[in-house]
């Protein structure tokens, strides 16, 4: 018997390109088409759900795609966790119709992982903009909103 040991893997990618190449795909997947004459978006997640029992599992691929990315960025096990419990839901709900159908629609779980993954990539690497990600209070003038008199 052999012992297997897996480690996070980093491929010298950058994290904020893998990223936005993470949002792509979760941005297909949950909102890449408006309903005309509406706000509501939808992506191939929803349309790809309305195929009773198989929809839902096959949209399932590219959310362990982005999960798995994560890992391999070394997102914590907490943030982890979160991932799989939206995917999780989406993936349930999903399962019922209409109800899931409808539900897609609002819930979005893979927009919502790759903010999940952004939040951490920003906490631990700083921001794409080089801004500090905390503010010095010291910093900040004070300012009113009401106008000064002449």
């Amino acid at each position: 018997m052999t012992d297997t040991t897996y480690t996070r893997r980093y491929d010298g990618v950058d994290d904020l390109a893998r990223l936005a190449k993470l949002e792509r795909m979760a941005s297909l997947m949950d909102s890449a088409l408006r309903i005309p004459g509406t706000r509501i978006r939808v992506g191939l997640d929803s349309i790809v759900g309305l195929v009773p029992g198989i929809g839902d599992t096959l949209a399932l691929a590219p959310s362990a795609w982005i999960i798995g990315s994560a890992w391999n960025m070394g997102a914590p096990n907490h943030v982890l966790g979160r991932m799989a419990v939206n995917s999780g839901i989406d993936w349930v709900i999903g399962t019922i119709p209409l109800l899931g159908d409808l539900f897609d629609v609002g819930f979005k779980a893979n927009l919502r992982n790759v903010a999940l993954l952004r939040e951490h990539v920003e906490k631990t690497k700083g921001r794409p903009d080089g801004r500090p990600l905390t503010v010095d209070a010291s910093a900040v003038q004070p300012t009113s909103s009401i106008p000064a008199k002449k």
